[in-house]
């Protein structure tokens, strides 16, 4: 009768499926913080594996898919996953933006009307032109 070897025949092949994604999370990694297009092909080739394997893999799968459509979705060159804005800070961002922007018009119209005030000051103490003569101050429109 033969001896039972498959636990360590089963210890192998685990350690051999660890090995395989400690390798295949690695590529991927390193794909994204360089910046190249993540896909399956280039993480299967950075990281020795066949692309059937990685499609086998659902948690690794979801996120080369997930680095894919951000990848496809960015400017050229592509930036890091870890380097791209959320949709949250760009929220705040436009928010912030509009904000500035109420800011700034609220300050214009201020400024507009101490101008205008200015201006009317200013007239007020000008004595008034010579008959047929001009003012020296002309006022263009705001």
């Amino acid at each position: 009768m033969r001896a039972d070897n498959t636990g360590p025949l089963i210890n192998a092949a685990r350690q051999r499926h660890e090995l395989t994604r400690a390798k295949a999370i690695q590529a991927l990694r390193e794909l994204d913080q360089a910046g190249t297009p993540v896909t399956f092909e280039a993480v299967a080739r950075a990281a020795g594996v066949s692309r059937s394997w990685l499609y086998a893999q659902a948690d690794l799968r979801v996120e080369i898919t997930r680095l894919r459509e951000a990848t496809h979705r960015s400017p050229s060159p592509p930036i890091p996953a870890s380097q791209r804005a959320s949709d949250a800070s760009l929220l705040q961002r436009v928010t912030q933006a509009n904000q500035r922007n109420r800011q700034l018009t609220d300050d214009n119209a201020r400024l507009r009307r101490q101008l205008a005030r200015a201006l009317g000051d200013q007239r007020a103490r000008t004595p008034p032109p010579e008959p047929g003569g001009r003012s020296s101050i002309t006022i263009n429109p705001c």
